[in-house]
């Protein structure tokens, strides 16, 4: 199938020292001026040499301390333990290139929605129109209490709650008409505000009444990513997301997700076309076949066991120092875990066990190493096949790329790999607009059209 120049490229990015893969701040070639401005405006400018569609940051509201009920092994390890706030390191990236998109994490459990909508629409007007909102609901009972709360509320709960979070930040969004601002100096008319909506809101968890302050944006209004996995996270992420994150484990379990996440779309009353679904990878390229390999070698030898523990302390809201390795967990444990429960449904069946013991989530997750993700290796040519073949076998629209050292991961793959998917006509040589949407090849977006979701 030809799906020429189509190819969505997105680089997945932290606010910290270390990427998603917590060991690369142990890599001999990582930068390691990460609260600096430079640092960021560095990758901006070699992905935006790269054609990147966008640059998105993950993030949490804690670092993780779950594990042992401490902090100390995730600050001894430097595991993932500086967290950035992420609207200021857009900013930065933002004045240092002109057409990168670039997408931060805000949590629609521990904000307000004014809030939300104010940060993200101000900051797509003084971007071009070129930003995007992570929608997340957060994980763990470590954000509850950094954020004044004694939990983390119930799985589907958070997700209920943010559907009518998002019909609140949309309403804003699409408060103003395009064509509200008059601006006439002569008439003393700034403004005609009949083209200017009041919000008068109640519902079951937000009472949301007045009048937004920021015009409608370049783009309609900020891109959405969504990265919900779990049944009602998938739900959730078909009614609103414009690019869904995803994980899989291979081409094939690619293919099935895919094909069924698009009906999913589809039955939500949107257009499948108009989603764009994304799988998290890993790339290492070197000249060679055995340069790949003794690349990938040393990186692999810097994930050390408790990255992975404390990590999935972190995502599964669980503290795994209380159980040995080959501990079984309960029906009552499983049923408990209030963080990524798409991470514990990914573990029960890969273990094939209705209770994966520890070993099990560790092994199986790969979280705190380079197994987490597929993890392409080789040379650009055999990078570029794999690519390739998951694009055009329609298993995703393009790929999140994570980094296993900053910024060389970046740096080897705009050198060495992008030029060989542009020679295939898979990848664009040029961006094709000014805004995001119009990179990613979405329309912009029209008023309150998201009101026909059935989650609305």
């Amino acid at each position: 199938m030809s799906r020429r120049g189509e190819m969505a490229m997105v680089a997945f990015l932290q606010a910290q020292n270390c990427s998603n893969y917590p060991g690369s701040w142990r890599h001999p070639e990582t930068m390691q001026d990460f609260l600096s401005p430079k640092y960021y405006q560095r990758i901006a400018r070699n992905l935006e040499d790269g054609r990147f569609h966008m640059a998105f940051f993950d993030d949490r509201l804690a670092l993780p301390d779950i594990l042992g009920h401490d902090h100390a092994q995730a600050v001894t390890n430097g595991i993932r333990v500086v967290k950035l706030d992420l609207i200021s390191i857009l900013t930065a990236m933002g004045l240092a290139t002109e057409k990168l998109g670039l997408g931060a994490t805000y949590s629609t459990t521990y904000y307000e929605p004014y809030h939300v909508a104010r940060v993200f629409a101000t900051l797509d007007h003084m971007l071009g129109g070129r930003v995007a909102w992570n929608v997340v609901t957060s994980l763990n009972d470590s954000e509850a209490h950094n954020m004044g709360r004694a939990e983390h509320p119930e799985h589907d709960l958070r997700y209920d709650r943010a559907d009518e979070f998002m019909q609140i930040v949309l309403s804003h969004w699409d408060a103003w008409g395009d064509d509200a601002i008059i601006n006439d100096r002569a008439s003393g008319i700034f403004a005609d505000p009949s083209k200017v909506r009041r919000l008068n809101h109640e519902g079951r968890w937000y009472k949301s009444q007045g009048t937004f302050t920021v015009p409608r944006t370049p783009q309609g209004r900020p891109v959405l990513i969504q990265a919900g996995q779990s049944g009602r996270g998938k739900t959730f992420a078909a009614a609103w997301g414009d690019l869904i994150f995803v994980i899989y484990p291979n081409l094939k379990a690619g293919q099935k997700v895919y094909a069924e996440f698009k009906a999913q779309v589809a039955a939500s009353g949107r257009d499948p076309a108009k989603v764009r679904v994304c799988p998290a990878v890993y790339a290492i390229v070197g000249n060679s076949k055995d340069e790949a390999a003794e690349k990938r070698a040393l990186i692999e030898s810097l994930a050390k066991p408790v990255d992975g523990l404390a990590l999935l302390s972190e995502v599964l809201n669980y503290d795994f120092a209380s159980k040995g390795m080959d501990d079984a967990f309960t029906d009552e444990e499983l049923a408990g875990i209030k963080g990524l429960q798409a991470i514990r449904d990914r573990v029960v069946a890969g273990s094939g066990k209705q209770n994966p013991t520890l070993r099990d989530f560790v092994q199986i997750s790969g979280r705190g190493t380079i197994r987490e993700f597929p993890c392409f290796t080789g040379t650009p040519q055999s990078i570029a096949d794999e690519m390739q073949e998951w694009f055009e076998s329609e298993a995703c629209d393009g790929f999140v790329l994570a980094a296993t050292h900053m910024p060389g991961a970046y740096e080897d793959f705009v050198r060495l790999v992008v030029p060989e998917l542009q020679r295939r006509g898979v990848f664009r040589r040029e961006f094709t607009g000014t805004t995001l949407r119009e990179n990613l090849g979405l329309p912009r977006a029209a008023p309150f059209d998201w009101q026909r979701t059935p989650a609305a």
